[in-house]
This record gives structure tokens, sequence and C-alpha cells, in this order.
């Protein structure tokens, strides 16, 4: 399979060397390779750039007819054009905040629970994250995506990273030195405390999660989720 890598910092050189390891062959480096010379060939793009790269990005795989897989977080306030674009090019789109397959077992896990704390009125929840100083958002993506698989659970609808209303869930977002992604869901009561929590020891989750992705949606058209890679639904 030839892939195109739409950002090549250090997860682009992690899913590098381990798309390679699976016999897979890199065909654009876009960091090194400053045009998207080299797209055209590919059978699949994975795009872990920056906010402001990823909708360019995305748009030029669909164009160049190339389906992408995207797990730049931070940009998703324009999901629903390239969805739409997705579907006019009849294009093939993942876009996920966290690629990693255990993450993706806890956010099933977190709205199973959702399910059954929501009748509790007893219990309150918070969220925390942990990520290395150089990620760029906060909250990041995947803390994003479990407050909503609570929202959508339960009687909460909105998350903050102020001092929440009482139907709002609070995010606590640390950046500490180097750490990969730590995250935690906690449900609090006066007699005690539920809580789930994630850790990643190492990028190397998030990599294989991407191109056991990539190498799932060569061939197909839409847009999926990690529901449908995992088969979930």
């Amino acid at each position: 399979m030839k892939i195109a890598l739409l950002g090549y910092g250090k997860m682009g050189q992690v899913i590098e060397r381990i798309a390679q390891e699976r016999g897979h062959e890199i065909v654009l480096k876009k960091d090194e390779n400053n045009t998207y010379d080299g797209l055209s060939t590919a059978d699949v793009a994975i795009d872990f750039s920056v906010p402001t790269a990823a909708v360019p990005n995305i748009s030029n795989c669909f164009l160049a007819n190339v389906p992408v897989v995207s797990g730049t977080t931070g940009w998703l306030e324009h999901y629903d054009e390239m969805v739409a674009l997705c579907s006019a090019k009849n294009g093939a789109f993942i876009s996920s905040s966290n690629f990693s397959l255990g993450v993706n077992i806890f956010f099933e896990i977190n709205e199973y629970l959702a399910k059954m704390m929501a009748k509790l009125d007893s219990y309150s929840i918070e969220m925390e994250e942990i990520h290395h100083t150089q990620k760029l958002d906060a909250p990041s993506g995947t803390a994003i995506s479990l407050a909503k698989g609570v929202i959508e659970n339960s009687n909460y609808t909105n998350w903050t990273l102020d001092e929440p209303r009482a139907d709002q869930i609070h995010i606590n977002a640390k950046r500490i030195g180097t750490v990969p992604g730590t995250h935690t869901v906690t449900y609090n009561s006066a007699v005690d405390s539920i809580e789930i929590k994630h850790t990643a020891h190492n990028r190397e989750g998030f990599a294989l999660g991407a191109v056991i992705t990539a190498e799932w949606i060569v061939g197909k058209h839409g847009v999926f989720s990690m529901k449908d890679v995992l088969e979930l639904k």
C-alpha cells in the first residue's frame, strides 16, 4: 500500500516506521515536501498535521481521489464542510481525535458508564487530561470526545475548562513534560468515587491504530468512524 503522510512531525515519523514495518511504502512526506507532489499516486493519506493545515490537506485528498485518515484536532468547526466535499467527490474519510485501539475501547466504556450513571443524581462528573507541553490545543480532542460521549448519554449539556454549572462537565487540562496522553473520567459522590482511566505509554498505539485504519479504508467510499473500523456499531 502506498501512503501519503500529511504532517511529518513526531507522530508522522512513528507512523512512517510502523507502516514500513507492515510492508507499506511512503510516497509523500508533506512537511519535507512543501507541495502535494506524490499525493495522486497514494492509495491512502494519513493526516497528522496542525489545525491550520488540516482542511487544505483533507481537501486535496478528496480532489486527488485519495482516501484520507485524519488524526489532527482543533479544526472541527470545518468538519461538516469536509464531509460535504467527501460526498461530492465520492471520497472516503475518517476523522478521529484518537486512533489508539485502546482509547476507542475506552470511549465505549465511557459511554456505557455514562448511561448507567445518568439516573444517579448523587454523583457529579469531572475529567482530567494530561499531555506533553508541545501539544497545541486544550482540552485534547480525546477529552472532548469523552465529554461528548457523556453528553449524548446523560443530562449534561456541555463541557467547560472553567468553573462548571450543574449541567456542565469540567475538564482539567494539564500540560506536563513529555506525557503522551492520560485521560481520566471520575464520578464523585459523598460516599465514594468511580474512576475510569486510560494511560498511553508512548506514541506507538496512536500510530498503529492510524495505519490499521488506513489499511481498512482503502477501497471504501463514505464517511466513517472508529466504530466502523472496530466493528463496534
